[in-house]
């Protein structure tokens, strides 16, 4: 097998869903036997440190609080954004509120958000 460079690994995780990227990374940490943690610095005292956990958020959740009338639209957008099943979507939907991504970017947040609306749904990002 030919060795892949950085960019080619990269565009491999670009094309995959969340659901997938999130199993990859618990096989490398079972075949590799390392845990993916981010690196915890320490924390620095005084009034700068309280400046600086106030950063801008940057990890949002896109939560489904309401399907609405056209509930079977909500669904399509719900599998289009989740790669979930059809059933698996179905019970998302039914069992709102509930989260549809959750620690994903903010323009991915709005998007998957305003998809969801245009489908008729109510949805929060928080």
């Amino acid at each position: 097998m030919a060795k892949l460079s950085q960019e080619d690994l990269l565009a491999q995780f670009e094309e995959m869903t969340l659901i997938e990227l999130s199993e990859f990374v618990k096989a490398f940490e079972e075949k590799f036997d390392v845990t993916a943690a981010a690196a915890v610095a320490a924390a620095p005292a005084g009034p700068a440190a309280a400046a600086e956990a106030v950063e801008e958020q940057d990890e949002f959740d896109v939560i489904l609080t309401g399907a609405g009338e056209k509930k079977i639209q909500v669904i399509k957008v719900v599998r289009e954004l989740t790669s979930l099943g059809l059933k698996e979507a179905k019970d998302l939907v039914d069992g709102a509120p509930k989260p549809v991504l959750e620690k994903v970017a903010k323009d991915a947040a709005e998007k998957a958000a305003e998809s969801l609306k245009a489908a008729g749904a109510s949805v929060e990002v928080k």
